[in-house]
């Protein structure tokens, strides 16, 4: 069953709740979207041969739920999800999961990165049921979040993300278009400006 945008949406607000006062929502932002990254792909490729997106055995969102509440939670996501997921696929660097200056020191990062995970673990968001292609919830789910934290921060939505007709024009500038690429890449390229650092 396709994941309702309504569900999706409270929880990753309630996951902005969780870091709010704690860091500026310039900040607070590449956690919850690294969160929302690792859900999406894990529940679209873990365990496919040939995906777009290289989910390494034993780092799967079920593993990073598996670490929860362990007293080196934040390191351990670190080391065993998110750096072989950026390893196997080339990505930029992720935030640190064991920031003590961010997310607390001692119990209260464990406590904070351990809710964080509980959020996106609600059985209502499963991305599995969606594709990239026709129902582009990836992309909206970036695109509420942009618009919350320019709010949240008291900037305007371009210093967050680049909006997804620019993002396509660039595309057709470049020359990817239906016939080069596949739909999936396109899908990815047409919402990969979106979300930009400020």
């Amino acid at each position: 069953m396709a994941i309702k945008k309504s569900e999706l949406y409270s929880s990753l607000w309630a996951s902005c709740d969780e870091l709010r006062g704690g860091m500026d929502a310039s900040q607070y932002k590449d956690y919850v979207l690294t969160l929302l990254f690792v859900k999406y792909i894990s529940d679209k490729y873990a365990g496919k041969p040939f995906a777009a997106i290289k989910v390494p055995e034993g780092s799967s969102f079920q593993d990073m739920v598996n670490l929860v509440g362990t007293s080196n939670i934040g390191d351990d996501v670190n080391k065993k999800i998110l750096n072989p997921i950026k390893e196997a696929n080339r990505l930029n660097e992720f935030p640190d999961f064991n920031d003590e200056g961010k997310l607390g020191k001692d119990k209260d990062l464990v406590d904070t990165v351990s809710n964080l995970v509980l959020i996106f673990n609600s059985p209502d968001l499963d991305f599995s049921g969606n594709s990239a292609e026709g129902d582009d919830i990836l992309g909206d789910a970036y695109e509420y979040l942009m618009r919350h934290f320019a709010t949240e921060s008291g900037k305007s939505k371009g210093q967050f993300y680049t909006p997804a007709e620019v993002s396509r024009i660039l595309a057709k500038v470049i020359g990817i278009n239906k016939n080069n690429s596949t739909s999936q890449t396109t899908a990815m390229t047409q919402h990969a400006g979106r979300a930009r650092c400020c």
